[in-house]
């Protein structure tokens, strides 16, 4: 039976485990072939081990045949291993028109206590590494003018998360990013969207302030292959108008993000300054402000 992906090519990074493992399995499942990306590091990012992005090869080419996925060990942190990871396609498959971008890592601490080296760690896998993947991959994408994005954004960047200022500020950006490719883009036919994920991953797991039972309630609730149909969707045909969006799966919930747009606007034709702006602004505009909320106080519903 004939896949809604077949034909086409993508490439998944932080492949080996989690989300990035179920986006795989589901895109080989309807019809496409898959680079499996993965460098198998621990969830600080430190280690690299082959064996998760083989092994993920493995289940693929057992459920779908051989020749459906090869394996690429290469880090999107780096700008050459960018290129590398685009050319396994190349090589491969002949071809690319999926890119999503997954990997990551964290190192959460709170603000006043965050090292510029856990700073520059976080954002140069999640947010250069999306850059760099992405870009190695728009050449291929505007000379057949086709191409999907789907890039891994998170609440903690859309919302806020208490500890993850590094993470948040990764995630944040790459909703900037994803918004402008598609910009840029739209008059080459690629798409680019982002979605914030709710599932259960090695990442969730050093959350602090969880109990086991709360976890494991979590993992049964969230699982990645939630995640990983949507992303399937977005990579096909069907989804050819759906572009510069965010995304939310919570579950067998799917949701739309509103993105920033003013919500209040004054103006005085003699100006502002500091003492009218606290006289008359600010009590016309305070009840608007978004407030700082966590994701458990916006989503306080179990999900489905």
């Amino acid at each position: 039976m004939a896949g809604m992906l077949d034909g086409k090519v993508a490439v998944v990074t932080g492949a080996g485990r989690g989300i990035g493992r179920a986006t795989a399995i589901c895109l080989a499942a309807n019809g496409a072939q898959v680079v499996v990306c993965d460098v198998g590091a621990a969830v600080t990012g430190e280690g690299h081990d082959v064996g998760p992005a083989q092994q993920v090869v493995a289940e693929i080419t057992q459920a779908n045949g051989a020749g459906r996925a090869v394996a690429n060990t290469d880090s999107v942190a780096e700008w050459e291993n960018a290129q590398r990871i685009v050319q396994t396609a190349i090589d491969n498959f002949g071809r690319i028109d999926m890119v999503v971008n997954n990997a990551g890592i964290l190192r959460d601490r709170m603000f006043h206590y965050m090292s510029p080296e856990e700073w520059d760690a976080v954002i140069k896998v999640h947010l250069y590494g999306a850059f760099y993947v992405s870009r190695a991959a728009v050449p291929y994408f505007r000379k057949q003018e086709s191409g999907c994005y789907v890039h891994i954004t998170s609440t903690s960047g859309l919302i806020g998360s208490v500890g993850q200022t590094n993470y948040g500020a990764a995630k944040l950006g790459i909703a900037g990013l994803s918004r402008c490719i598609a910009m840029d883009m739209q008059r080459y036919k690629i798409r680019s969207n982002c979605i914030g994920p709710h599932a259960f991953s090695r990442m969730i797991e050093t959350v602090p302030g969880q109990t086991e039972e709360q976890l494991q309630a979590r993992a049964a609730r969230t699982r990645p292959d939630h995640i990983a149909q949507l992303i399937a969707f977005l990579g096909t045909d069907a989804a050819a108008g759906v572009s510069g969006q965010i995304f939310g799966v919570r579950g067998n919930e799917i949701y739309l993000y509103n993105q920033p747009r003013p919500i209040r606007i004054m103006a005085r034709t003699d100006g502002w300054t500091p003492e009218k702006l606290a006289e008359s602004w600010l009590p016309a505009v305070k009840n608007s402000f978004t407030p700082l909320e966590r994701t458990r106080d916006v989503y306080p519903w179990d999900p489905v």
